[in-house]
């Protein structure tokens, strides 16, 4: 049975007739996230609409119950797990595009709207909205801005907190507020909607967003570059981002990546290259080749084994086809994984790869290391046997020494994944005592009583 105050439940009940659910069974499908973490919450609550929030948030203020913010729980840091229980708030329902402005390039929606959703409302208008997480066809546009979700295309387009131009969000102490505006300048007052953007609904819950677009490129290209080690892709990247031709995304791939694509994905790769690198350009027609020309000759130097161009959209899939294998490829190493991102200055890409792969020979366990590298954002894959304690207790002690290698060259604990529980108890490793202070100082301002998404993000 719910452990909520009975008044409470009837006061919500109330409130949200069906959208209010207290059946154990239907708690359970609200308990977990991709991170695999999972706890009960006491009810789960679907509003339709920013009064419904405000009035949830204020009842559950009355009574010091725990408000826990939730998209479609495609998180990987167990943000959207409740582990102190109380009520989570699943937006589902706020599901609405209100309006697309092509003049002003902006786009108004409600928190629930899927990410893929509004990009195929946004294409008719030639427009698009740059973050593109791996689960943008089924993560929210809130689910994105409370971890600022980022992807492959932010190395030219930015993150999400990039592209927001205005929110409308509840505190903790139920009060409706606007930040920002609808306009790609503004100097009124404090930044607080990009304050509020990776917040995790630590803060507040996001209801609405006023996101900035951009024109969607009329053509793109590919190219696939093979190097002899890391240090020449590293090498590479440094050239690349030192140039005037912003690629449009630049993936790396380690060694191992590289030999699992190979042997496993079936893709055909030769022996001798040792890191991949994914590049794509966009725009015009007219200009696009100019474009490829120059990323071709960054990409060019010591260490190159291959470089290939992809002139269609068929090659340009086949030159896609070793990231797209390697997935597939890693489940038939070992039934568990850790996952998580770390950043850190491109220039120090090869030392993190380094660090890694001694970690690896360390632990026993295979670790393969790929993503975002324009940004220094890479994702850490560490493999294991889940019926192995030993296994397990080792990839939790590799992946807290990754975070301090991070760290100590640079960079800090996550790009886009965010903080939640996975990476809460280094945040003292990456952020100095008087900052986490003045994070907990805001915390309590926009939350007095604590009561929004407990025990995430701070230690």
């Amino acid at each position: 049975m719910s452990a909520l105050p009975a008044a409470l439940s009837d006061e919500l009940a109330a409130l949200l007739g069906d959208g209010w659910r207290t059946d154990p069974n239907e708690r359970l499908t609200y308990g977990y996230d991709n991170s695999r973490r999972q706890a009960l919450p006491d009810a789960v609550a679907l509003p339709v609409d920013a009064a419904q929030v405000q009035a949830l948030v204020r009842a559950c203020r009355a009574h010091r119950v725990p408000v826990v913010a939730r998209g479609r729980g495609t998180n990987t840091t167990g943000a959207a797990v409740p582990v102190e229980g109380g009520v989570v708030v699943s937006f589902e329902r706020m599901q609405r595009i209100l309006d697309i402005r092509p003049g002003d390039r902006c786009a108004v929606v409600e928190a629930g709207v899927l990410n893929g959703d509004l990009q195929r409302a946004l294409a008719p208008h030639g427009l698009f909205w740059p973050p593109d997480p791996t689960s943008a066809d089924f993560s929210t546009i809130g689910g994105n801005l409370a971890c600022n979700a980022g992807g492959p295309r932010a190395v030219k387009y930015g993150a999400s907190r990039d592209n927001v131009l205005a929110l409308v969000a509840v505190t903790g102490a139920g009060e409706l507020v606007r930040c920002g505006s609808a306009t790609t300048k503004g100097a009124t007052g404090y930044d607080l909607q990009r304050l509020l953007v990776g917040s995790e609904g630590t803060l507040a819950l996001i209801v609405e967003a006023t996101l900035k677009l951009t024109p969607a490129p009329a053509e793109r290209r590919a190219l696939r570059a093979l190097y002899r080690d890391v240090d020449a892709a590293a090498s590479a990247v440094a050239r690349l981002m030192a140039q005037p031709v912003a690629p449009s995304m630049l993936e790396f791939m380690d060694g191992d990546c590289v030999r699992l694509a190979r042997e496993v994905g079936g893709v055909e790769l030769p022996r001798e290259a040792g890191a991949l690198l994914l590049l794509e350009a966009d725009g015009e027609s007219e200009t696009l080749p100019h474009a490829v020309e120059a990323l071709a000759r960054a990409a060019e130097g010591d260490g190159l084994v291959a470089l290939d161009d992809a002139a269609d959209e068929a090659a340009r899939a086949r030159l896609w086809s070793a990231r797209k294998a390697l997935s597939p490829a890693l489940r038939t190493l070992a039934a568990g994984k850790l996952n998580e991102d770390v950043v850190v200055p491109v220039s120090r890409i090869p030392e993190l790869v380094t660090g890694v792969q001694a970690l690896a020979r360390e632990s026993g366990l295979p670790i393969v290391t790929f993503g975002h590298a324009g940004n220094g954002n890479l994702h850490v894959n560490i493999l294991f046997e889940p019926a192995d304690t030993a296994q397990v207790e080792r990839a939790h002690a590799a992946m807290a020494r990754v975070f301090a290698l991070a760290i100590a060259l640079g960079g800090t604990l996550s790009g886009e994944h965010g903080i939640g529980l996975a990476k809460r108890d280094f945040m003292p490793q990456a952020v100095d005592p008087p900052t986490l202070q003045l994070m907990r100082q805001l915390k309590a301002v926009f939350d007095p009583d604590g009561i929004l998404n407990p025990g995430k993000l701070l230690p």
